[in-house]
């Protein structure tokens, strides 16, 4: 089973997934959260999907059908995804700590307070957990205790996601990008670019992808050197996903957009209807990514050409997240969204604390063809049961 531990699916970041997607916009269930689901990702292991929401909670869903199974409150707004390593679920929040939760019942095993605001997605590597902070550090902690192992000032706010090949940690401040020795914190290179960094490298074949400014970066993964860059018309604050020989990542023009992975010339863009500030993830050879415009997009990896859309209620600026053939993403219209179908048998995951995803009272978006139906199962099988209680109250009466 290919799960989505972390995000962009591995240590790399490559956004990757040897997961089949969804090739409809077919959707599987709908879960309200009471507020948006911003700049982050769903994990997914053994059956849950372990997403935060602006709401301040944090879910652990049932991945077949979208039922919570439990959720733990903290004291800010969560735009961290999470990781989940050896049974245990971390994530930053917006009120300056990391969170270490058992992955089975929601409950704290440790927490550990920065300076400033985590946005940053931690990642796991051999039981220690790595974070950026916006206090403009990234920290190393234990990830059985939260103890501090060491901490690196950075230049800048931190609100990058780090990348982790060969020892090495791969993080971007605001203003410039970092290789710190994964062991011991210390700096290996470090390169200066000319506008905002809010995106997170990925790193494949010896090579680290993202985007500053206006600019997609390809640098030498071993001496920070640029390799290439590309300017689009927009800023990027998308990650980049890396495969097939191609960089594929979003702009604020509107734009998704696939470069050749070595040359970093443009293959194919494809045009949305607003800014592209999700971190497209590629499944199958399609290329699922979130816009500005309300919708989420499945395009073909190697020609641009939609498959498919879909419609949600507001921004789409989360990040997807593809395991055992069905997608997962947040919209900021509060709620989290699955698409396809469970096509192999998964662990079963502990029973649900809460009632089914969508009321009777929640608002149906469109193509929520499987609600729809859920619902019309039990009102039949309401009137079933009046039914035959009538049949039974006649059948008394005629005895009397």
């Amino acid at each position: 089973m290919d799960w989505s531990p972390t995000f962009h699916h591995d240590l790399a970041h490559t956004g990757y997934t040897a997961s089949t997607g969804p090739l409809t916009n077919q959707s599987l269930w709908i879960f309200p959260t009471k507020n948006s689901i911003e700049y982050c990702s769903p994990a997914i292991v053994d059956g849950v999907v372990y997403v935060g929401s602006q709401d301040s909670n944090f879910y652990a869903l049932d991945a077949a059908r979208g039922s919570k199974i439990w959720s733990y409150t903290v004291a800010g707004p969560i735009k961290s995804s999470a990781s989940v390593s050896d049974g245990v679920v971390y994530f930053g929040s917006r009120d300056h700590n990391v969170y270490a939760l058992n992955a089975k019942d929601g409950s704290l095993r440790w927490n550990f307070t920065t300076g400033g605001e985590v946005y940053s997605s931690p990642i796991v590597v051999n039981a220690v957990v790595y974070v950026g902070s916006n206090d403009h550090y990234m920290y190393a902690l234990d990830a059985s205790s939260g103890t501090l192992i060491w901490s690196f000032k950075t230049s800048n706010f931190v609100y990058t996601n780090p990348a982790f090949v060969g020892d090495v940690l791969y993080v971007n401040s605001y203003d410039t990008a970092y290789a710190l020795n994964a062991a011991t914190g210390t700096k290996i290179w470090n390169f200066t670019t000319l506008g905002p960094l809010y995106s997170s490298s990925a790193v494949v074949n010896n090579v680290v992808y993202f985007g500053s400014g206006n600019s997609v970066y390809a640098l030498d993964a071993k001496t920070g050197n640029k390799i290439w860059s590309y300017a689009t018309s927009g800023t990027v604050e998308s990650s980049p996903a890396v495969t097939n020989s191609l960089v594929y990542i979003g702009s604020d023009d509107g734009y998704i957009y696939a470069f050749n992975a070595l040359s970093g010339d443009k293959v194919w863009s494809y045009k949305t209807g607003d800014k592209i500030d999700s971190s497209p993830t590629v499944a199958d050879d399609v290329v699922y990514v979130g816009s500005c415009d309300n919708n989420v997009y499945a395009l073909d990896a190697t020609t641009g050409s939609k498959i498919w859309s879909y419609t949600t209620g507001s921004p789409v600026e989360s990040f997807p997240s593809i395991a055992n053939g069905v997608l997962y993403i947040g919209s900021n219209d509060n709620n989290i969204y699955a698409f396809g179908s469970i096509t192999v048998p998964q662990p079963s995951p502990p029973l649900p604390s809460d009632s089914p995803t969508i009321s009777l009272s929640t608002p149906l978006p469109n193509n929520e063809v499987f609600s729809v139906a859920l619902t019309a199962s039990v009102i039949i099988a309401i009137i079933a049961v009046a039914i035959g209680a009538g049949l039974l109250l006649y059948s008394r009466r005629s005895r009397l």
